[in-house]
């Protein structure tokens, strides 16, 4: 297959349609944030503590980074098309669950089980990888990514709005109706894109010590990983602190939580027109420096005593525009160092950077369990901004010693 070719809805001998791509990957962020302005709401409806809610945040995560690592392998053994069918029918189920759980433990073990859907992040990529030349994946990651941003835009603000007029379980029957609607689009549109596979499952595994000691892989997805850390940290914290420091209702908290996916959205616009043109490293070290630098002004004027909640969530847009930059380019990078493995380089690469999220989702839920001032928030992303700024320096000075291997 190949983008060279016309591409036709619903037809699976062409590659699938950029809107499906588009879907594949938005499944995983909708499931991410679309619940996020209710998590004080089902604190109190679980009649639990604000940390142990926190961890329907951190777990996701974790679970999700954990299953990146078999995704990848298992697509590139079985294919794209079977492995993402499966997902989305787990997927399905577990939201259910979510929706019906009356306790608090039943609802994270479900919503655990939610995580398969990494299966949409991770083949969304490995399948670009598939049709399209490498030289333009950077690029074609960013467009596809870029409709992705609007995800993480609009889903707080809806889940908000949901959560005033119905309850916190609405955002999860919209979390339904949008698997099954997915389920059905890939069952019309996408065709099997892997060209050839692996003759048994455990040489998938054996090529990952190969991916690991990887010059290429290994700074790109540290790049990638203290980039994403920056974010999940953002995710796991905010919440909390818009009901608890700043008084916010569900659904104002839910549009402040926009500024961040607009950077976002303009970030990956910059790369899809960009990065061909400029080049991975570059890209990737522009958006470390913009997480950096506006997190370093946002900590001074909080310190100065600016606390306004707008200008607090409004500075955040950094670190979604930062986030735009970095995470097309560094994971066309993950996912090109073996072409060969792209299902396992994008699975592992995935679950390095889901997994410190989740390290960091789970820190700042914790910390603002016991206080409720925003700084150890900004001091944690910021200590993540500048080790992702270190990383593509070290990448970028190592190239120019020992060339591309």
């Amino acid at each position: 297959m190949s983008y060279g070719h016309s591409v036709r809805f619903a037809d699976r001998s062409t590659p699938p349609h950029a809107f499906t791509l588009v879907m594949i990957a938005a499944i995983t962020p909708l499931t991410m944030n679309m619940f996020l302005p209710s998590l004080p709401a089902m604190t109190v409806y679980f009649n639990t503590t604000e940390g142990r809610m926190g961890l329907a945040v951190s777990l996701f995560l974790a679970a999700n980074a954990v299953l990146q690592i078999m995704i990848g392998p298992l697509s590139d053994w079985f294919g794209r098309r079977p492995v993402l069918i499966g997902s989305l029918v787990i997927y399905a189920a577990a939201t259910l669950g979510c929706i019906y759980a009356t306790t608090v433990e039943t609802f994270l073990f479900f919503r655990l089980c939610q995580a398969v859907v990494a299966s949409g992040i991770v083949l969304s990529r490995a399948i670009i990888r598939d049709v399209v030349p490498m030289e333009q994946a950077a690029s074609t990651l960013g467009w596809v990514t870029m409709g992705v941003s609007l995800v993480p835009m609009v889903a707080p603000a809806i889940g908000g709005l949901l959560d005033g007029w119905f309850g916190w379980r609405s955002s999860f029957w919209l979390m339904a109706g949008f698997g099954f609607v997915l389920l059905g689009m890939v069952l019309l549109d996408l065709g099997e894109t892997l060209q050839s596979r692996q003759a048994r499952f455990s040489q998938q595994f054996r090529g990952y010590p190969a991916l690991l000691t990887s010059y290429r892989f290994w700074g790109y997805a540290f790049s990638a990983a203290c980039a994403s850390g920056a974010f999940f940290a953002y995710v796991g914290g905010a919440p909390f602190l818009a009901v608890k420091y700043f008084g916010l209702e569900p659904a104002t908290m839910g549009a402040l939580f926009g500024f961040c996916a607009v950077g976002y959205l303009i970030g990956n616009g910059f790369s899809g027109a960009f990065s061909t043109r400029i080049g991975i490293n570059r890209m990737v070290l522009w958006g470390a420096i913009i997480t950096m630098t506006g997190l370093c002004a946002h900590l001074l004027l909080f310190l100065a005593g600016m606390h306004h909640p707008i200008l607090f969530f409004a500075f955040f847009t950094f670190v979604g525009l930062g986030n735009g930059l970095v995470m097309p380019n560094a994971n066309a990078g993950i996912v090109s160092v073996r072409p060969d493995l792209a299902g396992s380089a994008s699975g592992l690469g995935g679950a390095l950077m889901i997994g410190s999220g989740a390290a960091l989702s789970a820190l700042s839920a914790t910390m603002l369990g016991v206080s409720t001032n925003p700084l150890p928030l900004l001091i944690i992303m910021l200590c993540s901004a500048v080790s992702g700024f270190l990383a593509i320096l070290l990448v970028i000075w190592r190239t120019r010693q020992l060339g591309v291997g």
